[in-house]
């Protein structure tokens, strides 16, 4: 007694193991029951009728088709071949383009090659890994092969499964956003590899914590970058953009600010002691709508500053030469400016509830303020 493996007209899944034992007939009834078929022939592996001879491997065939779906062929692909056989090309994912190509004999007329092999022009190192995957189901994916290269050979063929395999392994294998904070030494860096003429931009990027005190920054866009506690001490921000930056709880003592753009700058809590702000060359520093909310401000120097509509509530501006400086619709609440100079300072419509203004170098004259 043998065994063998019986499949219906000529699939290559969902095969019924068998014992072969008496006639044909009875080969044919135990089919029939196997399988949920009314079996009348029996085909071998080569597409040949079988009449009475059971000792060998058999499966069915479609006669209509008049061929079988283990035929072996070999496929050329990028001027390497590969041999395999028709149910594992089309078996696996039947819509695929190699399903259509060779589910049918000669159907789109493949061409072959001087040796019999159907040619291919695809790349050999990324057809392998799909052929593979055909054979057993799994994505195996040698060392040097780039996925991303087997991505594009899957979409080729139309084989769906695998591409969304190959996107999820992909995906996988990135490294993860890396938002950690620039440091000094990295920062330092990049400015040695820009030359001076250049507009370095690091509009958006991360310095939280940083130290970048002492450095020569100027006219660098630092436009939404997150200098939240930078330690920026003495530091040159000439010319700078930082709209719309976070400054918070920074420290910017003795920094030289002259013609910076802060517009909607979020500083909250910031030193700013002793800064320069005024431009010898009559470029304004503009801080319109700033958060400047508990600042300490003592000493600086801002000649002709725009802080129109900004926050400087509880603020502390001891001492600031404000001369000329536009302050219109500000809320001052609580502010200390106390021994400012507020000569030709525009606060109209400024919010001056609880300000301090003691010790002022000249009188504030009502016509500044209406509120």
């Amino acid at each position: 007694m043998r065994r063998v493996t019986l499949f219906v007209n000529g699939t290559s899944t969902n095969g019924k193991v068998v014992a072969v034992y008496g006639s044909l007939e009875d080969l044919l009834s135990v089919a029939s029951s196997k399988l949920g078929i009314r079996a009348s022939s029996v085909y071998n592996g080569n597409g040949d009728l079988n009449h009475g001879n059971c000792n060998c491997q058999e499966d069915f065939r479609d006669p209509e088709k008049g061929q079988t779906h283990t035929d072996w062929l070999t496929l050329n692909v990028g001027g390497r071949c590969f041999t395999t056989t028709r149910s594992t090309l089309v078996s696996k994912e039947p819509e695929s383009m190699l399903a259509h190509m060779f589910r049918g004999k000669d159907v789109w007329r493949n061409k072959q090659d001087s040796q019999g092999a159907y040619l291919i022009d695809r790349s050999p190192d990324y057809f392998e890994p799909i052929l593979n995957y055909l054979r057993h189901g799994q994505l195996i994916i040698n060392e040097g092969i780039n996925p991303l290269g087997v991505l594009e050979e899957a979409r080729f063929f139309g084989i769906e499964q695998l591409a969304e395999q190959l996107e999820a392994l992909i995906k996988s294998s990135q490294p993860p956003d890396d938002h950690s904070p620039l440091t000094r030494k990295e920062f330092i860096r990049f400015l040695l590899a820009t030359t001076t003429k250049s507009e370095l931009r690091c509009q958006g990027l991360n310095f939280n914590g940083a130290d970048l005190s002492r450095l020569d920054l100027r006219y660098i866009n630092f436009k939404m970058a997150n200098l939240k506690g930078a330690n920026l001490t003495h530091t040159n921000l000439s010319g700078a953009n930082l709209e719309r930056a976070d400054l918070s709880m920074a420290c910017l003592d003795g920094a030289n600010l002259q013609g910076v753009k802060m517009l909607c700058t979020n500083a909250e809590g910031a030193s700013l002691r002793g800064c320069n702000f005024e431009d010898p060359a009559g470029i304004k520093a503009n801080l319109e709508g700033a958060n400047l909310k508990g600042v300490d401000m003592e000493g600086s120097q801002m000649t002709g500053i725009n802080l129109r509509v900004a926050t400087l509530k509880n603020a502390k501006l001891k001492n600031c030469n404000l001369r000329g400086a536009t302050l219109a619709g500000t809320d001052l609440e609580n502010c200390d400016l106390s021994g400012c100079d507020l000569q030709e300072a525009n606060l109209r419509g400024s919010n001056v509830k609880g300000a301090i203004f003691e010790e002022m170098l000249t009188p504030l004259h009502m016509s500044q303020s209406v509120r």
